[in-house]
């Protein structure tokens, strides 16, 4: 009964790291995409590129594409993991 204890209290450790991790590096490919966003010319697709709505518009298009980025950076992770597997 310990044993079946400990391995649900290791299970729920890596999970909660794991989740952890995910919510760390979907923040930090956001943060990226944004300062990535600033290089781009957006006078020539707002009139007012300083406006409100252009900004709105780019802070969706940064989590739009740091959301993309996060998720290929962990599932490139996560099939590096399933490769340990493989190699062990």
């Amino acid at each position: 009964m310990n044993v079946d204890n400990e391995l649900y209290n290791d299970m729920q450790t890596y999970t909660g790291m794991t989740g952890l991790f995910s919510i760390v590096i979907v923040i930090l490919s956001i943060i990226f995409v944004w300062f990535v966003l600033q290089e781009v010319k957006w006078e020539t697709f707002f009139r007012f590129p300083r406006s409100p709505k252009a900004r709105l518009f780019q802070v969706i298009v940064a989590i739009i594409m740091g959301h993309l980025l996060a998720k290929f950076i962990l599932e490139y992770w996560g099939y590096t993991v399933l490769l340990k597997s493989f190699v062990e």
